[in-house]
Order: C-alpha cells, then sequence, then structure tokens
C-alpha cells in the first residue's frame, strides 16, 4: 500500500476535474466553480475522558455541492483525517451521487481521533458533540451523514437522537446507515458488494454475452470482497481465488465463498481453508490470468510497478482508488482492459442509503426485497449509462471507462448549476 497524503488526495481529486471538464470542453470558470466547496464547517469537540480530563477534539464537515440536491456522505473518526482529505471526499462523493443518479450533492464529515482508544461512553460524546457542532447545517432536506471509515450503525443512532434533543425533530431521514429498528435496512449490508456484482456481471454481459463460467478473483474478503464474491459466485461465475490481509487461496475448479467466509471466521483468515490447490501471495493473485478482478481491499494496489503484469480482462474496483492513475490509462489504452471505476462498481453503498432515506420519509414502506430489486436495477441502469456514454460521447481508443465515469457525472452536476443560475 502507498500512503497518499491528505494534499496529494486533494490535488490528485482536482487533476480529475480538470481533465472531465477539458473533455467536455468547458472553460476555465467552470473549473473553478467546481474545485471548491461550498462550504467547510470547522468544530471543537470537547470530550470529558476517563481520567476526568477534558480532551479537544476537531472535526470538519465538507459540503462541496448542492446543485443536484442535499449534500450527501458519511462521517469517519480516523486519527490522520484533515480538512484537506475531508475536502477531497466530499468532491468526490459530488461525482459519485451524480454518477448514480441520485438527487444529492457531495458531502464528507471527518473527526480526527483514533476511535478504539476510546471507551463506549467517549465515543458516544465524540460522536454527540460533532452533531452538536454541525446540526444547524445538516438535516433531511439539507446534508444527510452516513457511516465511513470506523463509523457504525450504533454511532449513527447516537448523532440522530443528538439531532433530536438539540431540534425536536425526530426525523429518522437526517442521516443513513443506522439500526434496522431505527429505520435502517439490513440490505445496507451486502449492498456495495452485491452492487459491484452487477456492475461487473453488466459488462461481461457487454463483452461475452455473460458471466457465467467465467473466472474471478477478489483481493481483500471484508464486507465488500465477501460479497462481491458471494453474488458473482450465484450468478454463475467461477471465483477461483480470494485473499485477505495474511495471503490468498487458489483453486481452479472454483471456491464456495460462503465456505470460505465460514473458515475466515472461525479461524481468522482464507488462508486455512483446506479445499484450496494452492496458497498464494496477495501480489499473486492480483497478476492471475482470470477474466474479472475484483481489487476490495485497499488504494494502489495496482501501480506502474505490477501493472505490466496484470492479466485480468476486466477490474471492476471494489476498494476505493485501488488502480492508480498512471495504470490506469497504462491497462485501459494500451492492453485494453476494461476498468469499471470506482466511483461506479462501488456505488451500492450510497445508492442504499438513498433507498433508506426515501423509506423513512415514506414511513417506512419499503421492503428489503424491494430495496435489493430497486438497488439492482440502479446499478445495471448507471452501468450501460457510463458504457454508452464512453462509446457514443468519447473515444474508447484515447479514453478510459474512468474518463467517461467522471465526464458524465459532471456533466450532470454543470447542466444542473447552469439550470440554477449558478453558472
Amino acid at each position: 500500500m502507498v500512503e497518499v497524503s491528505s494534499r496529494e488526495l486533494l490535488l490528485e481529486q482536482e487533476k480529475i476535474l480538470k481533465r472531465a471538464v477539458d473533455l467536455l470542453g468547458y472553460d476555465e470558470n467552470v473549473y473553478e466553480a467546481l474545485r471548491y466547496p461550498e462550504r467547510v464547517i470547522q468544530v471543537k469537540i470537547p470530550v470529558r475522558m476517563r481520567d476526568g480530563k477534558v480532551k479537544v477534539f476537531i472535526g470538519w464537515r465538507s459540503e462541496h455541492n448542492s446543485a443536484l440536491g442535499p449534500y450527501k456522505g458519511g462521517i469517519r473518526f480516523h486519527p490522520a483525517t484533515t480538512m484537506e482529505e475531508v475536502i477531497a471526499l466530499s468532491m468526490m462523493m459530488t461525482w459519485k451521487n451524480a454518477l448514480a443518479g441520485l438527487p444529492y450533492g457531495g458531502g464528507k464529515g471527518g473527526v480526527r481521533v483514533d476511535p478504539h482508544a476510546l471507551t463506549p461512553y467517549e465515543l458516544e460524546q465524540l460522536s454527540r458533540g460533532f452533531i452538536r457542532g454541525i446540526y444547524k447545517y445538516i438535516g433531511v432536506d439539507k446534508d444527510i451523514p452516513a457511516p465511513d471509515v470506523y463509523t457504525n450503525p450504533q454511532i449513527m443512532a447516537w448523532m440522530m437522537d443528538e439531532y433530536y434533543r438539540i431540534t425536536g425533530e425526530n426525523q429518522f431521514g437526517m442521516i443513513t446507515g443506522k439500526p434496522k429498528i431505527l429505520g435502517g435496512m439490513e440490505t445496507r449490508i451486502i449492498a456495495t458488494g452485491f452492487g459491484t456484482a452487477v456492475s461487473a456481471r453488466e459488462v461481461a454481459k457487454l463483452l461475452w454475452g455473460g458471466i457465467e463460467g467465467k473466472t474471478v478473483a477478489v483481493q481483500g474478503y471484508g464486507n465488500a470482497g465477501y460479497y462481491a464474491a458471494k453474488f458473482l459466485h450465484e450468478m454463475g461465475a467461477i471465483v477461483v481465488a480470494v485473499s485477505d490481509s495474511r495471503g490468498g487461496i487458489y483453486n481452479s475448479k472454483g471456491l464456495d465463498p460462503d465456505e470460505v467466509k465460514k473458515v475466515k471466521s472461525e479461524k481468522g483468515s482464507v488462508i486455512y481453508y483446506e479445499k484450496a490447490e494452492k496458497k498464494i501471495t496477495n501480489e499473486q493473485l492480483l497478476e492471475l490470468d482470470v477474466d474479472v478482478l475484483v481489487p476490495a481491499a485497499i488504494e494502489n494496489v495496482i501501480t506502474k510497478e505490477n501493472m505490466e503484469r496484470i492479466k485480468a480482462k476486466v477490474i471492476a474496483e471494489a476498494a476505493n482508488g485501488p488502480v492508480t492513475a498512471e495504470a490506469d490509462v497504462y491497462l485501459s489504452l494500451q492492453k485494453k482492459v476494461i476498468i469499471i471505476p470506482d466511483i461506479l462498481a462501488n456505488a451500492g453503498g450510497v445508492i442504499m442509503s438513498h433507498i433508506e432515506w426515501m423509506n423513512n420519509r415514506m414511513g417506512g414502506f419499503i421492503t428489503e426485497e424491494q430495496a435489493r430489486t430497486m438497488l439492482e436495477n440502479k446499478m445495471v441502469q448507471n452501468t450501460h449509462a457510463v458504457w454508452e456514454f464512453w462509446h457514443k460521447e468519447l473515444d474508447p481508443a484515447k479514453h478510459t471507462m474512468r474518463d467517461a465515469a467522471y465526464a458524465l457525472a459532471v456533466k450532470r452536476v454543470v447542466e444542473a448549476m447552469k439550470l440554477r443560475g449558478l453558472l
């Protein structure tokens, strides 16, 4: 893993935006209008710790763009979080939400803290304190937070309750990713991996007529990786390799994702699965000769160091940023690998957040089965929309699928801004 500083992350997002703006033929004014967030709130959160002393934490909420609707994006608790990181991630959410066809703008929140070093009581006080700092700027029609790195449904429940205590508004839809009894939906658990599997299946249909019988390797066997493997297996693909942080396993005849998950849960790693033909490293998994590769672990695993050894025909990015910009261009344009970019392939989570938000506003009308159908239909629609834009508006010989995804997203935001008189 290559560590990327917050400043580098923001500069990278600005480069991606500039490339999309240039591809669409927009001028510098459009780039400048999209480059900066509409608002960044910084908050100071004092928490009385277990030793009786008060410790101060710093947090941010970046509201990047609201042309398409209320801001939407997660809140992360991480010791390395910075304002620049939160701004960059809010910009990414603008494009992800626009590409997904959701009535949302982009937002992101973060608190600089190691949540693992806090007691449950301290964590609750921190969560409530963050909401006290930003409550004026969030709400069901303003800005709708959700879980992100090191936050979870319990933290969302505390935040929702604090918002109610302050405002008197018992709005379940002001935050998503909540426990089921407070208006959350169980489909949220499978959403990212399922969405990745659906996008890979749709690209396989366009390339080969279907995913059935195609070989798949999945790097990373957390939530996204496991569900991507599970659903691709159920769709008829042959999952020949999976891995986690301790290594990987390979079986040319295919692995049973549920059996592998059971072993990982019981013994701590997929490497203890006894029906595998052999153990492999994470690096070896990435370089397998498979039809579909799903990087579902961390960023920057496919770089200029290993890009020439990648043999997969399709890469579906379940993780955020697993392929560097240089590797993306080389693989897409030189080796003709189809790379389904993260803002498309892993958008299942935010699409499911939209379904939860709608369900809250309708008073709990949508069933889990309906939610899954809606999620699948939206992923199918979005994958084909990007594919069509790529082949009709751009030149696949000169532009990557990532170019198409970002250009389509930026185009939608710009059109909304122009109609509203913001450009």
